[in-house]
């Protein structure tokens, strides 16, 4: 009876509608980070410099007129899209007349993951404290290297990666994400954001899992770079520059489509 009375007292702080209205600048500020992402990857394949994951997106934000303030805004409605994402992992969306079933509460339960993640970078960023992901990858990989159950650590977390990012292919392909929106009003410009974005972004986060397996069998720790690592690789094979550009732009269309996740969006 407690822990029943604990979800709804949950449920309740949590979902409404201020909190709500939070969580909804949340998703926008995702939308925000992952414009910029695409604007790096744009700027790496036209000779330029930059780091192409969130923390050179960041860090990209905190440099501009403004910056502190709009990462401070960004990372408390990233932490509340975190929470409520957390609550519909145990209770459901509002708008669901059934209750969620187990594989979608762990799906719901993964966002929440990567929210917290990323509302906790926007924080350091946020006070200064920011660090390059990629360096973290680097050195947390390293580490893992030198014994043999670390390596099935990073052999697992490359699998569950490539696995994330797949999904994301095929929620893109199929249409799946139209199952997180209101119908209503709807414009017609959110199901090309979302095919493309999806689709784009599901390939650069499958190329990061691919990059951490090679690493791992090659005991290379500085290939286990991330998201970074695996655009500049892109960039490497033939047409690499033609292949960045459109990693760029589908990367800029997840960012646009993020921002009507924000405005018609389930929650």
């Amino acid at each position: 009876m407690t822990g029943q009375h604990t979800t709804a007292g949950a449920a309740s702080s949590a979902q409404n509608p201020a909190f709500e209205k939070v969580a909804r600048v949340g998703q926008a500020a995702s939308g925000l980070v992952h414009l910029l992402i695409g604007y790096i990857v744009l700027r790496l394949a036209l000779g330029g410099g930059g780091t192409a994951d969130q923390s050179g997106a960041l860090t990209t934000l905190a440099s501009q007129p403004g910056g502190r303030v709009a990462l401070w805004v960004a990372a408390v409605g990233l932490a509340a899209l975190a929470a409520w994402r957390v609550v519909e992992a145990f209770v459901g969306k509002r708008s669901d007349v059934e209750d969620p079933s187990a594989l979608d509460r762990i799906k719901t339960a993964g966002v929440a993951v990567a929210y917290i993640a990323l509302a906790f970078t926007a924080f350091q960023f946020a006070r200064g404290s920011g660090k390059s992901s990629t360096e973290q990858n680097v050195g947390t990989s390293a580490r893992l290297m030198q014994s043999a159950g670390g390596k099935t650590v990073l052999v697992i977390a490359g699998l569950v990666i490539i696995g994330i990012g797949a999904y994301h292919v095929y929620k893109g392909a199929k249409k799946k994400f139209l199952d997180d929106l209101h119908r209503a009003d709807l414009p017609r410009v959110a199901t090309p954001l979302g095919v493309v974005g999806y689709i784009a972004k599901g390939l650069a986060i499958s190329g990061a899992g691919v990059l951490v397996v090679v690493a791992t069998f090659t005991t290379d720790p500085a290939k286990a770079s991330g998201l970074d690592g695996a655009l500049k690789t892109l960039g490497t094979v033939p047409f690499g520059q033609v292949l960045l550009v459109a990693a760029g732009l589908g990367i800029i269309a997840y960012g646009a489509y993020c921002f009507v996740l924000a405005r018609y969006g389930k929650m």
